[in-house]
């Protein structure tokens, strides 16, 4: 079985069974029908993903690589606010007026600081600091920003991303304040870990862990007769990413140098309603 699967069967058992319920509370989510969108959490998830081992992608439900890329190159190589920027409709829900999502995700990435190296935005510091000072524990991004947040239309969920290297290995740890375990878990997971790959080919280092920090992994009440269902499904071995060797620029990736190759998936389709 794919290690993702067994990671996500045991994290939705140990909600469902143990977590902590908002039903009765106030809470900011609702529904398209204007009913409030409960939960049950818990805090402080940490799941560990070996990506020398397999890449973490769901079998028991699929995962659709190509789009969850579109919209990690949509944020860390475009650092795009711009909803029409992306090849999927994501974001829709969330547009302003002008279409985008305000200061939020990929602006923040973009916006440049100054250093004693030079002036570089988040990505273009990491970039420089894999290869110039790949002992430091100085490399990471942070996009939330409180004298922002008033100008943006979500909050970040998925906020940092802390780069370590041992060795010729490249570790990483995604901190996420809030994730919706059925919709958005393994897309982020998917998505960081070819960050993950990006990161280290064009530095010249071996891909290592991915360590991911959830402090509140919730289940929505419509959500749990699917997710219930979903970790019942066949599980089959977990698939080999390819991804195109020669690139050496990090911007210079598209959604077509990755592939995965053997993946079998649960082909069943969900009807799953999106918390707003």
């Amino acid at each position: 079985m794919s290690r993702a699967d067994q990671i996500f069967i045991d994290n939705i058992k140990d909600i469902l069974s143990s977590g902590f319920s908002d039903e009765g509370l106030e809470v900011r989510p609702h529904w398209s029908d204007g009913t409030p969108a409960h939960t049950v959490k818990k805090f402080g998830l940490v799941n560990r993903y070996d990506l020398k081992e397999e890449f973490p992608i769901l079998t028991i439900r699929r995962t659709y690589l190509k789009s969850a890329i579109d919209e990690l190159l949509w944020i860390w190589q475009k650092k795009s606010n711009r909803i029409s920027d992306l090849h999927s409709h994501v974001w829709d829900s969330w547009a302003d007026e002008n279409g985008t999502i305000g200061k939020a995700y990929g602006y923040q990435l973009g916006v440049k600081h100054k250093y004693k190296e030079g002036e570089f935005d988040q990505v273009d510091r990491v970039l420089y600091d894999l290869k110039h000072n790949p002992q430091s524990r100085r490399i990471m991004t942070n996009i939330y920003n409180h004298h922002d947040l008033s100008e943006m239309m979500l909050y970040p969920c998925a906020y940092s991303m802390t780069f370590n290297v041992s060795g010729h290995t490249l570790n990483g740890i995604l901190n996420q304040r809030s994730q919706d375990m059925l919709t958005a878990n393994n897309w982020n997971v998917a998505q960081y870990a070819i960050l993950m790959h990006m990161m280290a080919q064009v530095s010249g280092l071996e891909v290592g862990e991915l360590v991911h920090v959830i402090a509140d992994a919730h289940i929505y009440d419509r959500h749990i007769p699917i997710v219930k269902e979903i970790i019942e499904n066949q599980q089959y071995p977990a698939p080999r990413l390819v991804m195109n060797k020669d690139i050496t620029d990090f911007y210079a990736f598209t959604r077509k140098d990755f592939s995965l190759e053997n993946y079998e998936y649960c082909d069943k389709k969900y009807d799953i309603p999106v918390a707003i």
